[in-house]
């Protein structure tokens, strides 16, 4: 009876360690589809919108300081609306579209083969904690970084961070950086 039950919990161990990488797979057939909403089910857009919101605050909290709110109205008032504008820009902008763009030039830049697939753009795939996992395309200092959480028996991705979109939101797929 110990052997059975032991053989079934390293069982239930595998299969929760296989789990995420079989959810990356699965994300990698759909980021092939032509549609973009093939991916829906791998994103939490909501997540992902708010931590771009975050990143957006911190950098107008880099342009105008917590230290000098209060002192002048107009700093107060030029913080307060970029954060509305910010926050309003990043629902529009953020869209199932652009995170495809995002994966698919993320794996275009972290790998030589081609037609570029996102499972060959991982450098690196593993757990950060029981219900989270990271993905890492391409090697740092240029890496985009996938972060997964579990959503019920399916792994979403709940952030994308690039090295050039620590603070801003990130361009528009295919756009040319000036």
């Amino acid at each position: 009876m110990a052997r059975i039950l032991a053989f079934l919990i390293s069982f239930i161990v595998i299969l929760y360690g296989v789990w995420p990488y079989y959810g990356l797979y699965r994300l990698d057939q759909a980021l092939s589809e032509p549609d973009a909403a093939a991916i829906a089910p791998f994103v939490d857009l909501p997540a992902i919108q708010a931590h771009y919101q975050q990143r957006l605050g911190a950098g107008v909290a880099q342009i105008i300081p917590e230290s000098d709110r209060g002192k002048v109205p107009m700093l107060d008032w030029l913080a307060d609306g970029l954060r509305q504008l910010g926050d309003k820009a990043l629902t529009q902008v953020i869209s199932i579209d652009l995170v495809r763009g995002i994966l698919r030039e993320a794996a275009v830049r972290s790998t030589d083969k081609r037609p570029a697939y996102f499972l060959a753009g991982i450098d690196y795939a593993f757990f950060t904690s029981w219900n989270g996992f990271e993905v890492r395309l391409g090697e740092s200092p240029d890496a985009t970084r996938v972060l997964m959480r579990r959503d019920g028996l399916d792994w979403r991705i709940t952030d994308i961070t690039q090295a050039s979109t620590e603070v801003t939101a990130p361009r528009e797929p295919g756009a040319t950086q000036e």
